[in-house]
């Protein structure tokens, strides 16, 4: 029988008081069934809503941290990362609702000493796959963590590209190793992404586990905040840092190349002009996407890895092929 352990639960909120009402209650009865110390940290990113009253009358047992100014999701998560005390951290979204058994099937993993951390199956309100585990691909320059996918032999360890900020049980250890969050990624997107490519590229693994099931809304939050335009400019910038910072030498050069005549001039062309307000705004980052390649390469020096994302591709995903698995999309 797997040895169970202890767990903070991170919950970022924004504005967020109907969900806290709505899926709170369902996120403490599933730590409850699962019979283990925790504690629950609600940080709260400068809510008008309400939020931190409610918090305060209805669960005076949450531990709340609250923000001077909002910060974005990254700073908010990593000061309740910061603040947590027990041996995994368990990331959830405010509008995630947990299944009554969702820990059962996530304690065997934390067995494995290289363990980083494991995600569930994550549904949506029409009962469909919303989230499953992610192939690591390549198309040029470009990777790709697109196929869903799972396995249908539920012993096997199910490797995947990347854990979910919605909902990831991570070893606190190991997060904080990595500084959890990189806040170049601010105010959202991608920052799991990277998280986990810096796991892997450590050499950690991120696993899925498919029996272990949670329901989400789906971008709440964010459609509350952010016109379409400023989500794709957000998207868009991100997803170019997290190349700049995972890719080197020659692969890094080549993807610029294939960056300024795919991702903006074809996107130009077809009038998606949004296309280059995304790339100032990452020009605008470059010294501190530069740190951040620093600081990674560090910690790779430090663990005595040097793999490369295609190196994580070809050693734990191209087998995968080979197992018994169905494909989500």
């Amino acid at each position: 029988m797997s040895i169970k352990k202890s767990v903070s639960i991170i919950i970022p909120n924004y504005n967020g008081v109907s969900l806290l009402e709505k899926y709170l209650p369902d996120t403490l009865k599933a730590i409850r069934y699962a019979e283990v110390p925790f504690e629950i940290i609600v940080v709260d990113d400068y809510s008008s809503d309400g939020s931190v009253g409610f918090l305060r009358a209805n669960y005076p047992e949450v531990k709340l941290l609250v923000n001077d100014s909002n910060r974005g999701f990254s700073y908010t998560c990593n000061q309740g990362i910061q603040f947590a005390k027990m041996d995994l951290v368990l990331l959830l979204n405010s509008d995630v609702s947990l299944t009554e058994k969702y820990f059962s099937k996530l304690w065997r993993y934390f067995e494995d000493q290289d363990a980083f951390g494991v995600m569930s199956r994550i549904m949506n309100k029409d009962m469909e796959i919303e989230d499953a585990a992610r192939f690591l691909a390549f198309s040029g320059m470009k990777f790709k963590t697109t196929h869903f996918f799972y396995c249908n032999d539920p012993v096997k360890k199910t490797p995947t590209a990347y854990l979910s900020g919605a909902n990831a049980l991570i070893c606190r250890e190991k997060l904080l190793e990595l500084g959890g969050f990189d806040e170049v990624f601010s105010p959202f997107y991608c920052e799991d992404v990277d998280l986990s490519f810096r796991a892997w590229r450590l050499g950690w693994k991120c696993y899925y586990e498919h029996e272990a099931i949670c329901y989400h809304e789906v971008s709440t939050t964010t459609r509350k905040v952010k016109s379409r335009k400023a989500l794709q400019v957000a998207v868009y910038k991100n997803k170019f840092t997290l190349h700049a910072i995972h890719l080197d030498g020659m692969s890094l050069g080549l993807w610029y190349v294939q960056l300024i005549f795919i991702e903006v001039f074809l996107r130009v062309l077809i009038g998606k002009f949004w296309i280059l307000d995304a790339i100032r705004e990452f020009y605008k980052n470059k010294e501190q996407i530069q740190l951040s390649k620093e600081k990674l390469r560090e910690q790779m020096v430090k663990r005595n890895s040097t793999s490369s994302l295609h190196d994580v591709k070809k050693t734990f995903f191209d087998p995968v092929r080979t197992w018994d698995i169905s494909f989500v999309r």
